[in-house]
């Protein structure tokens, strides 16, 4: 079975365990409606700005551990979504997630944005924020927010 409804669905990822339910979520709707997923990994590169890195190369040693964990993280949505039979391109940039998110669908005619939230409260959600909060505030496009099997 196949739907006109979706056909890009946008799997934001952060490399977590608290993804993972959000990832199946996203594949399962995919392979019903025969959509392509696209697995999202953004290097958070707007926490780095305001750290002073000495020129022996500290920046760019950290940039490669989130670039490397990105990788690692689409690759695991690739393996679960070929193994579901649904096909899986993934994509890491950099920059502050919930931008970049709302960047890539917009400009990728994505259909659903897909992500986990560890569903913080109160003062957690305030100091850390959440940037499934900031992806539903802006999307022009339906955000399907999944909650991590984990209390907060």
């Amino acid at each position: 079975m196949t739907s006109e409804f979706y056909r890009n669905i946008v799997i934001a990822t952060d490399g977590s365990e608290n993804t993972q339910r959000a990832i199946s979520y996203g594949i399962e709707i995919a392979k019903l409606s025969g959509a392509t997923v696209h697995a999202l990994y953004v290097v958070d590169t707007s926490a780095f700005s305001s750290i002073p890195m000495s020129s022996d190369g500290g920046w760019e040693a950290m940039y490669e551990i989130l670039r490397k964990e990105g990788e690692r993280a689409v690759s695991a949505v690739k393996y679960q979504g070929e193994a579901a039979g649904v096909e899986v391109r993934e994509i890491v940039w950099e920059g502050n997630p919930s931008n970049v998110i709302i960047e890539f669908t917009e400009n990728n005619n994505a259909d659903l944005v897909v992500m986990g939230t560890l569903g913080k409260t109160g003062l957690d959600r305030f100091l850390l924020g959440s940037v499934a909060e900031k992806v539903v505030r802006s999307s022009k496009v339906p955000v399907m927010v999944v909650r991590s099997g984990e209390k907060s």
